[in-house]
């Protein structure tokens, strides 16, 4: 197994790891209802469900 000889800096460690970051998530604009959502998600909008900016499910409301 290998063992490094000598301890390896802290600036030499951050080199190697400066890929690794948190990335801003894509957010979408939908053309039917005009509402800002995540890609490749469905979403809430005055009750109904959308995805591809057509409804894929209404709510049902309890009377």
């Amino acid at each position: 197994m290998a063992h490094p000889k000598r301890r390896q800096s802290s600036s030499r460690r951050d080199k190697r790891r400066t890929h690794y970051k948190a990335v801003e998530p894509t957010i979408a604009i939908c053309p039917t209802t005009g509402e800002a959502h995540l890609y490749h998600r469905a979403y809430w909008h005055e009750g109904k469900l959308y995805y591809k900016g057509r409804v894929v499910l209404e709510k049902e409301t309890a009377s």
